[in-house]
């Protein structure tokens, strides 16, 4: 089946106009005292930078995609430009939800910094290894590509461990915040998380034209990621007053180990 360009185009589209919504967030307000807000406005701001570079990081793959696809015989370096894009997602991910939760965690900061650390030297590896990734073929919605194995089971290993982290250390934050309201913020990571990666684990397994594609799948499935992360801002935009009143008496924003 011929490959579609339209579901790419438009999963892009409604992320980067997301993306723009979010980088344009100006909080205001600093305290809980002059708001009734508990989230202060530095940790407001790096909320909103580290979901908006997800957003166009997502939306940056849907482009490659497109373009790869448009004449695969001519990709070049833009297969491995697609796994550039995406080696960021699991790291930026664990780093939201460490800015998400309170109290602070090292354990989360201490993550989200060693799978940054990890994203750059897989980045360093892909722009040297010619041989990472090459178009196979694109067909219906999905674009395949080709890897040199075994190297290709450490890179797999790495994102695996990025996003079964994002679920786990999400669902560790949602019970076990001090704040009713950046609960509610971590519940839409949790849920967007799994709402791709479970559909995207299913859908190569059961559905024969898509064996083969899990990357390609993944990547149009986060826009389910992208509309609860959506949701999450839309939240943490709202009526600091008004959502303030939701959260639970906290402790002292003390670290933790």
């Amino acid at each position: 089946m011929e490959y579609s360009p339209i579901l790419a185009v438009a999963t892009a589209v409604f992320e980067v106009i997301v993306a723009g919504w979010v980088l344009a967030f100006r909080p205001r307000g600093t305290t809980a005292g002059e708001t009734g807000c508990r989230i202060g406005l530095s940790d407001r701001r790096a909320i909103a930078r580290t979901t908006g570079a997800i957003l166009l990081l997502l939306a940056g793959y849907q482009i490659t995609e497109v373009v790869i696809c448009a004449d695969v015989g001519a990709a070049g370096f833009l297969p491995r430009l697609a796994f550039l894009v995406v080696t960021w997602l699991p790291a930026l991910g664990i780093l939201l939800i460490a800015q998400l939760r309170r109290p602070t965690s090292r354990l989360l900061y201490g993550s989200a910094l060693a799978m940054l650390a990890a994203a750059a030297g897989i980045v360093t590896w892909i722009v040297v290894d010619r041989s990472f990734a090459t178009a196979s073929v694109c067909n219906a919605v999905f674009a395949r590509y080709a890897h040199v194995q075994p190297r290709f089971q450490l890179y797999a290993g790495y994102y695996w461990l990025g996003l079964l982290g994002m679920i786990a250390l999400s669902t560790y934050g949602v019970f076990t915040s001090t704040d009713l309201h950046r609960r509610r913020l971590l519940s839409y990571v949790q849920a967007g998380t799994l709402g791709f990666v479970v559909p995207s684990i299913l859908t190569s397994l059961f559905v024969p034209t898509a064996r083969g594609a899990l990357p390609s799948i993944m990547c149009h499935f986060a826009l389910i990621l992208a509309i609860f992360l959506a949701r999450m801002v839309w939240v943490l935009r709202a009526d600091p007053a008004r959502e303030g009143t939701e959260a639970d008496s906290m402790r002292p924003e003390s670290q933790e180990a």
